[in-house]
């Protein structure tokens, strides 16, 4: 993967997540954050049943991200893929996409949720202790900033390899 090319969009996203005050749009900034990560994540080859197979993001839980979401993917494309967006009830669904959003809803959910998951799905949330818990990335805000950390454990179960360009910017959590 040339990821090289992605590094400027990743840390404007960075730039725009540090962005303080009332200005900032959380939902827009966590979607960009959503669409960055395919560009910085490979998916095990058995993920896709075919090279036109779009990037599925699924949301879990109270989806207030869903507009947002939708426009800042619409009409984008990674590596050939197009994305799509839909909302998941439970596990057997969530299985059928590459990126899933754990929403704060979900907390209590969550640790019966990730265990259930097969290889292939990127698990992303923004609760304390998402990342520690099994989930690949959290998007954590921190004074009005939000800040990633990733498991690189989980990434490893779930058979998804993290481009070092993205590690380079995040809190490494283990578990």
């Amino acid at each position: 993967m040339d990821m090289l090319k992605h590094v400027p969009l990743l840390l404007g996203a960075l730039v725009l997540a540090g962005a303080r005050g009332q200005s900032m749009d959380e939902y827009r900034v966590k979607a960009a954050f959503l669409y960055n990560f395919a560009k910085f994540v490979e998916w095990p080859p058995e993920t896709f049943q075919s090279p036109n197979d779009p990037i599925v993001i699924c949301t879990l839980g109270y989806d207030p991200y869903r507009r947002a979401l939708e426009e800042t993917v619409r009409e984008q494309t990674v590596q050939g893929r197009t994305f799509f967006v839909r909302q998941v009830k439970d596990v057997e669904q969530a299985n059928t996409c590459q990126i899933l959003f754990v929403s704060a809803s979900e907390r209590r959910r969550a640790e019966t949720i990730l265990p259930g998951l097969k290889a292939g799905v990127l698990t992303v949330g923004e609760t304390a202790g998402f990342a520690a818990e099994g989930g690949v990335i959290n998007l954590r805000t921190e004074d009005g900033r939000v800040r990633l950390e990733v498991n690189v454990a989980a990434a490893e179960r779930a058979k998804l390899r993290i481009s070092s360009k993205l590690l380079s910017l995040v809190q490494i959590v283990r578990n």
